[in-house]
């Protein structure tokens, strides 16, 4: 039946069923991987920003982008914490609020200092512009990192000086200090690029008047996002009084929240998919099963069996799910791996916090889609096959 000659329209439906069907399975493959990366890829930006967890003074009403109450640095603690085979770096930090001011404009600003045992990595992979300054040199304490947003709004470039004014509620006057800008950072999460800076803790320290050990908390890094919670509860316990382990989806739960709904639109997606190709398959086999009428009525007036009939086609619809689903895998996986390569979906950084699709493949993923979309074909394709045991042997002979 799968070689012989088809009629024109039984064999046009045949190629549409087999094409809509690679279609079908391209499009859940593809989704599945375009969110498993848009997911990945905005939650890294995230992490590599504020780590994993953050370790700071317990206060329950201050807002995420104000500066937290002072603590003193524990290297007890430290030392305990870079025990944990969980955790891959510790880094010390502080806030300071600011306002920059360069060509007659000015900007509200949150500079964060970073310690040197800060995972310069972690913001080196959004640098536009510059090079990170080596801050162990004294030479260097007064440059600084801002964003390409802050950039572009005061008018300024990379060695160019600004104006900064620390801001702080015990003083009247705020401290002003001249600042080189060593380099652009874009991370495309407006909230970080509009509201941060970032500099050297020492020299924040002092030109605020803190001592060595004064921060405002730790930053936290772990190897997988997965031991998020988990290691935050662990935490906790060994944390001196008043201080407080939260993770960075507490501190950002509406980006986690989209970031979540995203798998609802996935299912969903692959759902409509999954229709899509299950009523183009139901329909090519009933079409193809009528048109073997005919020979449907000379098997069983010679013995056959409806099971028999009913396998015959069930095996007919098993060969076209096959070819479509194969077909789709091949395609799918294609497109995604041609947009690791070679992006050529692009997006609207401002509003998706990403300038190209991103893609991620998880393999397990895929061959669920596979086997799952075979497995449910074969089942819905016992209801067209079983139209054989309507047709009538002697009225279809008759007319034959």
């Amino acid at each position: 039946m799968i070689s012989a000659p088809k009629k024109a329209f039984s064999g046009l439906i045949m190629r549409i069923s087999i094409l809509a069907t690679s279609i079908s399975v391209a499009a859940m493959i593809i989704a599945s991987s375009f969110v498993n990366g848009f997911q990945k890829v905005v939650a890294d930006k995230i992490f590599s920003f504020w780590g994993h967890i953050r370790i700071e003074h317990y206060e329950p009403i201050r807002s995420t982008n104000a500066e937290a109450a002072l603590i003193e640095k524990n290297d007890s603690l430290i030392n305990y914490l870079n025990k944990n085979q969980k955790i891959s770096s510790i880094s010390s930090f502080v806030t300071h609020s600011a306002i920059l001011s360069a060509n007659s404009t000015i900007e509200g600003i949150m500079i964060k200092g970073i310690s040197k045992d800060y995972p310069i990595r972690n913001i080196q992979k959004y640098l536009k512009k510059g090079n990170i300054p080596d801050w162990k040199d004294s030479v260097n304490n007064n440059k600084i990192l801002i964003s390409v947003y802050t950039a572009n709004q005061l008018k300024i470039k990379i060695g160019q000086s600004i104006l900064v004014y620390f801001i702080s509620k015990d003083v009247n006057i705020p401290k002003v200090r001249k600042m080189q800008v060593a380099a652009l950072f874009n991370t495309g999460i407006d909230i970080y690029d509009q509201s941060y800076a970032i500099g050297n803790l020492d020299f924040l320290n002092k030109v605020n008047q803190l001592s060595d050990v004064s921060i405002n908390g730790y930053e936290i890094s772990l190897k997988n996002s997965s031991d998020l919670d988990e290691t935050a509860n662990s935490i906790f316990p060994i944390l001196p009084v008043g201080w407080n382990a939260i993770t960075l989806k507490e501190l950002s739960p509406e980006i986690f929240d989209w970031l979540a709904l995203q798998d609802t639109n996935k299912y969903i997606f692959i759902g409509l998919m999954l229709v899509v190709a299950i009523i183009n398959l139901i329909t090519c086999l009933i079409i193809l099963l009528l048109e073997r009428t005919n020979m449907i009525a000379v098997l069983k007036s010679l013995g056959a069996k409806d099971g028999m009939i009913r396998n015959i086609f069930l095996l007919y619809g098993t060969w076209i799910a096959s070819v479509g689903i194969a077909f789709g895998g091949i395609l799918g996986i294609g497109i995604c791996l041609l947009q690791i390569e070679w992006p050529f979906i692009k997006l609207n950084e401002e509003i998706y916090y990403v300038s190209n699709a991103p893609v991620h493949i998880e393999w397990m993923q895929i061959i669920m889609i596979l086997i799952g979309t075979f497995i449910i074909s074969m089942l819905v394709l016992l209801l067209p096959s079983a139209i054989g045991k309507k047709i009538n042997v002697s009225k279809t002979l008759q007319f034959k």
